[in-house]
């Protein structure tokens, strides 16, 4: 099996990020093909840093070089071509997929990816409340309280906040200075990063915390996992949420990747 063979069946093209664990598991569930190269390394060529394999640049789905324009990238791309063993196996290799995705879908409809992610922010998980138990309501203020106050200063304006699921409508003025936050991500690469930062936490405001340093990924993820952890807390937790959990970490760690460097 060639690399573009690979690629196009295993790559993630378009815009539009799918459930990562939805995906990775279906990639588990199709034959693993044979690794298909012996090295997997970095070539830096017309100012930009290619995965090559066998020292021949390695194609996305659409056919494109999987080329970045950072380094570390490059590298951690190269890396996860270079863990594979016998069997190549697309579950592990969620930067890939996630370049992929932003080669050949996000640098073709950046404003659409934008777009939504403002439209998350109509709906952000920290704006809506636990009215009970009190520790948990206790909980969420202490973590949630304080980054939406940093990214409220941050944008100068005021989101408004729900208890339970009854719909908070946010004001016009705070979601169109979201957009101009969110309009300063600065490449498709960046962007593809922040649209998986924001499907997996389910905040912009979280996306839009990390990708300005006010928060680090470790904080980002416990955020966004304040409600679970705590009912891990009372009732504990199985092994198939873990794993599940466990692969939406290490497809949360490649897009911060690309947040930080693409």
């Amino acid at each position: 099996m060639s690399t573009d063979d690979f690629l196009a069946r295993f790559g993630s093209p378009g815009a539009s990020q799918p459930d990562p664990v939805a995906a990775a598991q279906q990639a588990m569930r199709n034959p693993l093909p044979a690794r298909f190269y012996k090295e997997a390394g970095v070539i830096e060529r017309d100012g930009l840093f290619h995965v090559a394999l066998d020292g021949k640049t390695a194609r996305t789905p659409a056919r494109k070089p999987l080329a970045v324009g950072s380094r570390d990238v490059a590298e951690a791309l190269a890396a996860e071509w270079e863990r594979q063993a016998e069997r190549i196996d697309p579950a592990q290799m969620p930067l890939t997929r996630l370049v992929n995705s932003a080669l050949d879908g996000v640098a073709d409809q950046e404003e659409a990816v934008r777009a939504e992610i403002v439209r998350y922010a109509g709906s952000d998980a920290l704006c809506y409340r636990a009215g009970e138990p009190e520790a948990l309501v206790a909980r969420q203020n202490d973590v949630w309280q304080p980054i939406l106050a940093d990214i409220e200063a941050l944008i100068g304006a005021r989101f408004l906040l729900a208890e339970g699921v009854v719909f908070a409508q946010q004001p016009e003025s705070t979601l169109a200075a979201v957009a101009r936050h969110v309009g300063t991500i600065p490449s498709p690469l960046a962007l593809a990063g922040a649209h998986n930062v924001m499907t997996l936490t389910g905040s912009a405001i979280l996306t839009l915390a990390l990708a300005n340093g006010l928060i680090d990924p470790d904080a980002a993820w416990n955020a966004a996992h304040l409600d679970e952890d705590y009912q891990i807390g009372i009732w504990g937790q199985d092994e198939e949420a873990a794993e599940r959990r466990a692969i939406r970490r290490r497809e949360f760690d490649a897009a911060v990747l690309l947040l930080a460097k693409g």
